[in-house]
């Protein structure tokens, strides 16, 4: 039930190799790029650094490291706006253009990998979900609580199912090898018995590469997956995966599974094997409005547009729209005036002529229910708008206005065009505050 089919719009990257992203002479380094407390600083203005040092301390068990992504010398500590609305501090680097690595980067040997290792080298390389969420992954691989069910599956998610992102796609194809290897040591860190690749019907050249890598690991399966939007859902792709269903407001864990992307495998590896951490990512800068839309390997902290600039050919036409991650999920930016995260799996830029850059104004709702027909997690998300447009968040709440994965299906069907997603994801963010003094971020959205 739920879900709806989005045109892929994949094609103008998804035969196209992944090339790297020359490091910027600056970078921005947020130190809140994941879920939880932000990292702190250890450095200062004047500060010498190296490639994959620390800058930021994790700030908390739910948190994690940052490191420098270029060798040279911190200017400032500053605050910036990010894509989401939030407000992160950045450490400011000028890039001496050597790359100069930390002394900490050196392989291990395999004799050398135990689960204690992995579970470090998890933690102290940053890693996180790369796949969007950004959750720290040495907090899911955590040893379990007593009592708690054993952790039986781990599950890659290779789904992809946003349209025009296509760096998960790429991954499979180009680094196969080491996406299985960062699934073995998450098997390994976690003592599941049984790894699963989930991947899209629409990747068929992914699919065939990938069971022929497995054939012989008789631990490792590939689950084939239909194409629907949102089948990367976390909880829906378990469901497609392995039939178990996540209780609400349950985690994987509670029913034997963790689930992480093929990217995050793929940093897991380097992070183990090579001691890398995390300090670049895959990004897919697509839409009508690059000139060389393609899959770049950019340090964090490089600003969308030294990125554009630098790796896409630079803007083509007049642009008229900005979105920082996918179609359904992103957020629309007024600029490219913003850093590269660890969150970072898209930048999206469409001319002024683009049908998606045209902005229609919503109308009233006519009551004819597609949203609830679309919406995965079986919501009434016009009922929950309706409250939170009240500011009566119990009836939001009665609603299950937190149950809801915020991914776009319902606005995307709606006729009206009221923005759905915008006014729920507004609503969790109030509800989520409320207990603890947190500030009511209510807005109106209607002009």
């Amino acid at each position: 039930m739920g879900g709806v089919h989005v045109p892929p719009s994949k094609s103008l990257t998804d035969k196209v190799a992944i090339e790297r992203c020359p490091a910027p002479d600056m970078v921005y380094i947020p130190l809140s790029q994941h879920i939880g407390a932000p990292a702190k600083p250890v450095v200062k203005a004047g500060d010498k650094v190296t490639l994959g040092q620390v800058i930021g301390e994790a700030g908390g068990f739910v948190s994690t490291n940052i490191h420098a992504s270029v060798s040279g010398t911190v200017l400032r500590i500053e605050n910036r706006y990010m894509p989401q609305g939030t407000i992160s501090q950045c450490v400011v680097i000028k890039n001496d253009k050597l790359d100069t690595p930390c002394e900490t980067i050196k392989e291990r040997s395999d004799e050398e990998i135990t689960p204690d290792v992995i579970r470090t080298a998890l933690r102290e390389g940053g890693s996180v979900g790369l796949g969007g969420a950004t959750f720290p992954t040495a907090v899911k691989y955590a040893p379990p609580k007593e009592g708690a069910r054993p952790i039986d599956t781990i599950l890659l998610n290779g789904i992809e199912c946003e349209p025009f992102i296509t760096g998960d796609h790429r991954i499979m194809l180009e680094w196969a090898d080491e996406m299985i290897q960062g699934l073995k040591y998450f098997m390994m860190a976690s003592g599941a018995q049984k790894g699963i690749i989930g991947i899209e019907d629409n990747k068929p050249d992914a699919i065939a590469l990938v069971k022929e890598k497995v054939a012989s690991e008789p631990n490792i399966e590939v689950c084939v997956c239909a194409e629907k939007y949102p089948e990367g859902s976390e909880k829906h792709l378990i469901y497609a995966a392995t039939g178990r269903t996540v209780p609400d407001r349950g985690l994987p864990a509670d029913v034997g599974v963790i689930v992480d992307n093929v990217g995050t495998a793929v940093a897991c590896y380097r992070m183990v094997k090579k001691n890398i951490p995390l300090y670049e990512r895959v990004t897919t800068i697509s839409g009508d409005g690059v000139n060389k839309p393609g899959n770049y390997i950019c340090r964090l902290g490089t600003l969308y547009s030294d990125a554009v600039e630098l790796a896409a050919g630079g803007l083509k036409g007049t642009p008229g729209k900005f979105i920082s991650g996918g179609m359904m999920m992103g957020f629309s930016t007024p600029s490219l005036d913003y850093p590269i995260a660890k969150w970072s799996g898209a930048v999206l830029i469409f001319n002024s002529e683009s049908p998606f850059a045209q902005y229609v104004e919503p109308s009233p709702c006519v009551h004819c229910a597609r949203c609830v027909d679309a919406c995965p997690m079986k919501l009434e998300p016009t009922e929950i708008v309706q409250a939170v447009k009240r500011q009566n968040w119990e009836e939001a709440e009665r609603f299950s206005c937190h149950a809801c994965v915020e991914c776009g299906s319902c606005a995307f069907v709606c006729p009206a065009h009221i923005p759905l997603v915008q006014y729920i994801r507004m609503g969790k963010q109030f509800i989520r505050g409320k207990g603890h003094g947190g500030h009511n971020p209510f807005y109106k959205l209607d002009k």
